[in-house]
């Protein structure tokens, strides 16, 4: 299979420090170009990490004929306008999360690139990862029994005013950048929508983002809890609660490539852990991705599932604002 000619728009932290180096290594993908506004730094990374070609603009790159899909690690506020006008240069697109800032813009988005011919994806990488395939799986065959209930924490600390995720105009805040992690994965393990959320919040009182928030989403009987922190000690867990016993995702998200993930799973035939990997789940998105292009098939990853999880998202924040308990 011919590997895809993928453009990236931004030298991003977030790219250069858990996506290049499993892109550079696999056979399904050619780093062909790679973008910045500032063209030095963009000629710095091209030829550091092996991309073909780099250009000083983001439309530029958009304008080369060999790029084939582009991945888009903008801040969340650019990500409708750069998504828009990749579709329009005939690019496939995968976009960092969240796709856009409400569910109305995303749905609009979908529509949009759809209507161009163009295969257009959220960068929900986790899904991709084997530890989060077999805890799935472990729900769905009954091995914990009827499913009840999720709990999830993620939290880091970044108090630094110049970082985008403090930046309320580029769609900084925690819900944003950690909780649609939260919503992302209780929809993944229960397999629907929650019908109602209550959520409450603290917000920063100079960035003015979400910096705190818990909420409770009700999946029709079923509920999932959570909490999201960016200025707290880091950590992170997912627990997926049934009749007959637990699973602990114990790195749910930022699971390191290099060493086995673990599952902790909870019966009453005892406690074990379930290992896999390593993995590498930006290398793994990114390969389905390509594979799904050059197969003429759809997105791996449905693009109206970033819209359902916008929804969920819209819902927490109206709720923060009423406190009151929000339909999805």
């Amino acid at each position: 299979m011919e590997a895809v000619k993928w453009g990236i728009l931004g030298v991003s932290g977030h790219f250069i420090k858990r996506v290049v180096i499993p892109l550079r290594d696999s056979k399904l993908i050619n780093l062909w170009a790679i973008a910045s506004r500032d063209e030095r730094r963009a000629e710095e990374t091209a030829k550091k990490y092996g991309f073909e070609r780099f250009y000083g603009s983001y439309q530029a790159l958009l304008e080369d004929g060999e790029v084939e899909a582009v991945y888009i690690p903008l801040p969340n506020s650019m990500h409708v306008e750069w998504v828009r006008k990749a579709a329009d240069a005939g690019k496939h697109i995968l976009c960092e999360k969240p796709l856009a800032l409400n569910a109305r813009e995303a749905e609009e988005l979908v529509e949009y690139t759809a209507r161009r011919g163009v295969i257009l994806m959220e960068a929900f990488m986790y899904r991709f990862h084997p530890q989060w395939i077999r805890a799935k799986e472990l729900s769905q065959i009954g091995e914990i029994g009827d499913l009840s209930a999720t709990q999830c924490f993620f939290s880091y600390n970044n108090k630094d005013p110049n970082n985008i995720r403090n930046k309320k105009e580029m769609g900084g805040g925690a819900i944003y950048d950690i909780g649609c992690y939260a919503v992302s994965t209780a929809r993944f393990i229960f397999g629907e929508e929650p019908s109602r959320v209550v959520a409450l919040g603290k917000i920063d009182p100079n960035f003015k983002t979400d910096v705190l928030v818990s909420g409770i989403m009700d999946f029709n009987g079923k509920q999932s809890i959570f909490t999201v922190g960016m200025q707290m000690f880091a950590e992170q867990f997912v627990y997926i609660y049934g009749s007959g016993g637990k699973i602990k995702v114990n790195i749910p998200f930022n699971m390191y490539p290099d060493v086995p993930a673990k599952l902790t799973v909870e019966t009453k035939i005892g406690v074990r852990d379930v290992l896999s990997g390593p993995a590498d789940q930006y290398g793994l998105e990114f390969e389905a991705f390509s594979r799904a292009l050059r197969e003429g098939r759809e997105a791996p990853t449905p693009p109206g599932d970033a819209v359902n999880n916008l929804r969920v998202m819209d819902a927490l924040f109206r709720s923060m604002e009423s406190g009151v308990w929000e339909k999805v």
